[in-house]
């Protein structure tokens, strides 16, 4: 089957999901093509610009939407697409055309408002790569729960399991990508909480200190003690995982939380918000530990789950376990990476997604033309459907 992926395609989250979506599918013997918007960054990146790989034309300031509308559909005629899986897709439009040509639909569940999830009815199939999405979209007939998972051969551990990385001293790392989502700000007032030997190593793609420039003092002193360690540049998978012994992710919201599973498969417990789906990959106390939650807070764009503010009490007494109980922290990192290879494995996890592709039925759950013409001129105005 000819398999077609509308995606963001560069050094993000959302790419590396459509990634492990194109690798199952062409291990089952599918032809996949890849339609990167949101911005040809990766183009003459050897590990993003492929054969396969159509970079979307950029909007002109005249005709855009006949354009952007024209560069779709002849890619979709061209490659003779049969079905087309749409990663955060936040317009509609997209899909009336495959509509048109019938070619089926799915969407991958990650952004969604209250006042929008009836609109995911007009996809043939919804794949939840989480218990919380699946909650909120098990009335659709093409629903498809899939266990999220991860590379556990590319993620792994560069050392012993059980070893850890500093003697005598636990060290804690933070993946803070390009986002002030992630409770970075969090953890950094409840690490100068914590006493005993130790240290903290952030990864960000973006300086931290733009994000929380009234930490700026703290973090300051905290490097000045050799207690924090900032680096800030891109780094491809698997990343840095094997810089720490404990994942700490206190992060405000997460649609997957695709860290989690990385690090976990690289053999580090993980410490994170007793909150979904971040605790729906720990088994506490074992593979790792719960922050609990202080306060919840709608974020300001409607996203339907709130946001999960963490106790910077909690945190800390989290983190300080770890530091007092070292031996704790090298059995935790061992069953870590025995749950990822166990539980969180893509390979095994994915298994069923082509035959689900491939018996997908069309549910003629249409687009009229006139929502669409609507619907259309509201997103050449700043309006984002979905």
């Amino acid at each position: 089957m000819n398999i077609g992926i509308v995606t963001t395609w560069f050094e993000r989250g959302a790419a590396y999901v459509s990634r492990q979506y194109q690798q199952t599918l062409e291990k089952a013997g599918n032809n996949v093509f890849i339609f990167a918007r949101d911005g040809d960054y990766a183009h003459d990146d050897p590990n993003w610009d492929k054969p396969n790989v159509h970079w979307a034309r950029t909007w002109p300031i005249t005709d855009a939407s006949r354009m952007q509308i024209r560069d779709f559909r002849r890619w979709l005629v061209v490659h003779q697409i049969e079905l087309v899986i749409f990663n955060e897709q936040r317009v509609l439009w997209p899909i009336a055309i495959c509509q048109r040509l019938g070619i089926r639909t799915v969407a991958y569940i990650d952004y969604y408002r209250e006042t929008s999830v009836n609109r995911f009815a007009c996809y043939d199939g919804l794949i939840c790569n989480t218990k919380r999405h699946f909650s909120v979209f098990s009335w659709h007939p093409g629903a498809f729960y899939l266990p999220w998972g991860t590379d556990t051969s590319l993620y792994s551990p560069k050392d012993s399991e059980t070893t850890l990385v500093s003697q005598g001293k636990v060290t804690f790392f933070h993946s803070a990508g390009c986002s002030d989502r992630k409770g970075t700000d969090f953890l950094i007032k409840a690490f100068a909480n914590v006493n005993g030997p130790s240290k903290l190593v952030i990864h960000s793609q973006i300086d931290i200190l733009r994000w929380f420039p009234e930490m700026t003092n703290l973090v300051r002193d905290l490097e000045a003690c050799d207690r924090l360690v900032r680096i800030t540049k891109t780094i491809p998978a698997p990343g840095l995982y094997h810089m720490g012994d404990v994942y700490v992710y206190p992060s405000r919201l997460e649609g997957i939380g695709l860290t989690i599973c990385e690090a976990m498969s690289c053999g580090l417990p993980v410490i994170v918000p007793d909150n979904a789906p971040m605790n729906e990959f720990v088994d506490p106390s074992i593979s790792g530990l719960l922050i609990a939650v202080h306060e919840y807070v709608s974020r300001a764009d409607g996203y339907y789950w709130p946001m999960g503010i963490v106790s910077i009490d909690s945190l800390t007494e989290q983190m300080q376990f770890c530091v007092d109980h070292p031996v704790w922290v090298a059995t935790a990192k061992r069953q870590a990476r025995s749950k990822a290879i166990e539980r969180w494995n893509w390979s095994a996890n994915s298994q069923g997604l082509p035959t689900f592709l491939e018996n997908l039925p069309s549910n003629g759950n249409k687009i009229s033309r006139d929502n669409l013409v609507s619907r259309m001129v509201k997103k050449f105005r700043g309006f984002t459907d979905m």
